[in-house]
């Protein structure tokens, strides 16, 4: 680096200089992006980062969507940065009904499953089905998981047999939220005793907009949002512009978005088909699969639980396979016809799906996540393909341009510095230092003699203040298949 101490000073001086020898760090930042409450204190369209639960509540309200897209990202995630940016509700909170039936004359315990929580009732002998009602919209309101930290999505109350629940935040998302009368291993006072209705149905899709604006200039590596609608899908496209937004040269800020998506098999095709981007990332779910947790919180646990690799460039995690990594908080679909088996699977990457697995413990895990890139100009492409290469890229082009500014910045450009002048630098010192950079890169890159003889640093002919750079990048790649031979004798030769 260039010394700030004058090159024509007299007076007799001691002194040093000091400046940064250069230490490069990635940085992968998450951001949540999902409906906070107005008891919380983070404003509409407002972003903040997000450290602990009761960070959590207080910014978002408790039962709020976000504080439980925070709880189990950081359950997936213990050391992450996690941001969180409260997205504006519109439309109508949906309403549903459970009507009481005909009370057990014995009592009992009662258990229903809202969300994926259990809500408990002791029913005492002889209760009348308002009492039944009067104690389960009780204990909705009241329900705490003093492990989890979580409290439900829903508001509740009872008259005349009737439990009434209302949905925390406006919005189409509600419908997703799953309630359910388990079967347990002792009697369930609560079985067969409901009858479920949906009254006022959620209407409203929000924008994310106003969020997207928030973030500004700010790093955000990881982009989570509980909205995958189409409008929505389109301003994260111009967001993440390759032309003109984070990825653009204009901005260099980078980014990958995640969104969650519930619907048929077929839907769920059509609709990955339709999105030939690879800077959006879709986490599947089956309708009627009998989900206990909602949608968002899945798209919130498989994002944070690949966040430790996706920023660990320096030591090669960002290149890992992901397979088999458990998502904690999550519950498989409780109709196993729903479990994704491998044709499914194989089926969903090929149109740009990503996919998942259920083991024998009944534990969700990562099959495989990828973007929705499938062709380049028409042909078919499979270089945007997995999640992996985006941050690999991320981590890479970071690398390169710390290093380049470490090295070259406020020099002059010349063809030639026969007295190895400070101040200097030349086309074959930029390309030694994008080599050197590239050779350190072991974990993301490989081949790098083959890129440095494929490697063009040139001045440029029409302004000799620019240098043109063609930079080939050879990532190394995530080992999903072993696909051995098995030889059976029934006796050696």
């Amino acid at each position: 680096m260039v010394s700030n101490i004058p090159a024509n000073i007299t007076a007799p001086l001691l002194a040093f200089d000091v400046q940064s020898g250069g230490q490069f760090e990635s940085e992968n930042r998450l951001i949540l992006l999902g409906h906070g409450l107005a008891a919380g204190s983070l404003g509409n369209g407002q972003i903040a980062p997000c450290n602990s639960i009761l960070d959590a509540r207080v910014l978002t309200g408790a039962g709020s969507m976000l504080e439980s897209m925070w709880q189990i990202a950081r359950l997936n995630a213990p050391a992450q940065e996690i941001w969180i940016g409260r997205v504006e509700d519109t439309g109508t909170a949906e309403i549903r009904t459970v009507t009481v039936g005909a009370v057990p004359a014995a009592g009992g315990l009662g258990v229903i499953e809202i969300g994926g929580e259990p809500v408990v009732v002791e029913i005492a002998a002889g209760a009348s089905a308002n009492q039944v009602a009067t104690a389960l919209a009780a204990a909705i309101n009241a329900y705490f998981n003093p492990i989890t930290k979580v409290s439900l999505p829903f508001t509740a109350t009872a008259a005349t047999n009737v439990v009434t629940i209302t949905a925390r935040h406006k919005g189409t998302y509600a419908t997703g939220i799953d309630i359910y009368v388990p079967v347990l291993e002792s009697a369930n006072a609560f079985a067969g005793l409901f009858t479920f209705a949906t009254t006022t149905p959620g209407a409203g899709t929000p924008s994310v907009a106003a969020i997207i604006a928030a973030m500004n200039d700010d790093p955000f590596e990881m982009i989570v949002s509980a909205f995958g609608d189409a409008t929505n899908l389109g301003l994260f496209k111009t967001l993440l512009s390759d032309v003109s937004g984070r990825w653009s040269y204009a901005q260099q800020l980078y980014g990958h978005v995640f969104y969650p998506k519930t619907d048929t098999g077929a839907n769920l095709t059509t609709a990955a088909l339709a999105q030939d981007n690879w800077h959006l990332t879709m986490i599947p779910r089956f309708s009627n699969g009998g989900f206990a947790q909602p949608d968002y919180l899945w798209v919130a646990g498989f994002a944070a639980r690949i966040a430790p690799w996706s920023g660990g460039g320096a030591n090669g995690d960002v290149s890992r396979n992901q397979t088999g990594l458990v998502v904690e908080g999550l519950s498989p679909p409780r109709d196993r016809a729903y479990w994704m088996d491998y044709p499914t699977r194989d089926a969903f990457l090929k149109s740009g799906i990503s996919t998942w697995q259920v083991n024998r413990n009944g534990d969700v895990l990562i099959d495989k996540i990828i973007t929705h890139h499938q062709t380049t100009a028409g042909a078919p492409d499979t270089t945007f393909r997995d999640v992996q290469k985006v941050f690999q890229l991320t981590h890479a082009l970071r690398q390169f341009r710390a290093d380049l500014a470490f090295e070259h910045s406020n020099k002059a450009i010349a063809n030639d510095n026969p007295d190895n002048l400070p101040a200097l630098t030349t086309v074959k010192d930029i390309k030694a230092t994008l080599f050197h950079s590239y050779r350190r890169m072991s974990g993301v890159l490989e081949n790098p003699e083959t890129a440095l003889q494929q490697m063009v640093v040139t001045r440029d002919a029409g302004n000799p203040n620019r240098v043109n750079i063609e930079l080939p990048l050879d990532f190394v790649n995530p080992l999903d298949i072993f696909a051995g031979l098995a030889r059976v004798y029934s006796q050696f030769r």
